[in-house]
C-alpha cells in the first residue's frame, strides 16, 4: 500500500468511527467506569493528644470533631481491654493502631532483652486483636538501643524471619504488626517508607505491614512517592506539624500535606491518619479544632 492509499484508508476509518452511534458516549462511559469511589479521611487521635481528664471526656471531645479513630499506647494494654471496649460502646470511634509499649527490642544482641520483646510484644498484639485494632506499631531498633545486632544483610534476614513469625501470630489474633520508619536522628536502620515496605514483602506474612509519619518523612524526597512505594503494605499514618512536631497548622505554610494526601486517595487508603504531636498553644481545644479543619481542607484539595 502506497502512502496516499494508506492516508485515505486511515481517514475514512476515523470518520466512520466518529460517525458511529454512541462512539463518543462509549468513551465517556469507559472513563466514568475507571473512577474510584471517594476515599474518606479517617482521622485518629493518640490518647495523650486529646484534652480531657478521663477516657470518656477524651472520647466525647473526639466525637464532637468527628474523629473516628483512637490510638492508645501499648503499655499495660492487656489490662485495659475491658475499659476501652466499654468506653467505645455505642460510639462511632474504633481503636486505630496501638503505639508500641513493649519492653526490649527485636534486634537486641542480648538474648534476655530480645526475650523481653518477644513476651511483651505478643501480649500487646493479643490485646490489640481483642480490641479490633489495625495493628501494633514497632521500631526494630532506636539509635540509643545498644548493644544491637550489626546492620548487615544477615541481620536483615534475621529480622525478616522474626517478623514472619510475629506476623503470623498477629494474623492468628486478628491484627498486624506495623513497622515505622524514623528519621536518622532517631533510627538509621530503617528510614524510608520504601525500606519498611521491602521488609514487609520479604517477611512474607500478611500480618506484617508498615506506616508513614509525616514528621519522620523529612527523609523522603516526596510524600507522594513515599506512600505510593508502600502500596498494599501501608497500614497506618502519623501526622504532626512539619517544623516542630506540634499540631498541624502551628508551623504555618510549611504544614502542607496535599502531596501525601493525594497518594493516599489514589491508593484508596482505608485506614487512619493519626495525630502524634505536641501543642505549642495553651488553648489545645481551639488548636486541635483548627488542625482538623486544615487537614480536611487539604484532603479535599488533594
Amino acid at each position: 500500500m502506497d502512502r496516499k492509499t494508506f492516508l485515505k484508508t486511515s481517514l475514512a476509518g476515523a470518520a466512520a468511527l466518529m460517525a458511529a452511534p454512541g462512539a463518543v458516549v462509549s468513551c465517556a462511559s469507559a472513563k466514568e467506569e475507571k473512577k474510584s469511589p471517594a476515599t474518606p479521611l479517617n482521622l485518629s487521635f493518640q490518647e495523650g493528644v486529646t484534652p480531657g481528664q478521663t477516657l470518656a471526656e477524651k472520647l466525647d471531645f473526639m466525637e464532637s470533631l468527628g474523629i473516628t479513630g483512637f490510638e492508645p499506647g501499648g503499655k499495660g494494654l492487656s489490662g485495659r481491654v475491658t475499659e476501652i471496649r466499654e468506653a467505645l460502646n455505642g460510639r462511632n470511634i474504633k481503636v486505630s493502631a496501638i503505639c508500641a509499649g513493649f519492653d526490649g527490642f527485636i534486634l537486641a544482641e542480648d538474648p534476655s532483652v530480645k526475650a523481653q520483646f518477644d513476651t511483651t510484644m505478643r501480649d500487646i498484639v493479643r490485646a490489640a486483636g481483642e480490641l479490633g485494632s489495625t495493628g501494633v506499631i514497632m521500631v526494630p531498633v532506636f539509635n540509643w538501643q545498644t548493644p544491637s545486632l550489626p546492620h548487615t544483610l544477615e541481620t536483615r534476614d534475621f529480622l525478616c524471619a522474626q517478623l514472619h513469625d510475629l506476623g503470623e501470630f498477629a494474623v492468628s489474633c486478628g491484627t498486624t504488626v506495623i513497622l515505622e520508619p524514623l528519621n536518622r536522628k532517631e533510627a538509621f536502620y530503617m528510614r524510608l517508607v520504601s525500606d519498611a515496605a521491602a521488609i514487609c514483602r520479604d517477611a512474607d506474612s500478611a500480618g506484617v505491614k508498615c506506616m508513614g509519619d509525616f514528621w519522620h518523612m523529612q527523609e523522603e524526597t516526596s510524600d507522594y512517592a513515599a506512600f505510593m512505594s508502600a502500596g498494599p503494605y501501608l497500614q497506618h499514618v502519623h501526622i504532626a506539624s512539619r517544623g516542630n512536631r506540634i499540631m498541624p497548622g502551628e508551623d504555618g505554610d510549611v504544614d502542607n500535606y496535599v502531596d501525601g494526601f493525594r497518594a493516599l486517595k489514589e491508593l484508596g487508603y482505608p485506614h487512619y491518619v493519626s495525630f502524634e504531636c505536641g501543642c505549642r498553644s495553651e488553648d489545645r481545644v481551639a488548636t486541635l479544632t483548627a488542625a482538623v479543619n486544615l487537614l480536611r481542607t487539604q484532603w479535599d484539595q488533594a
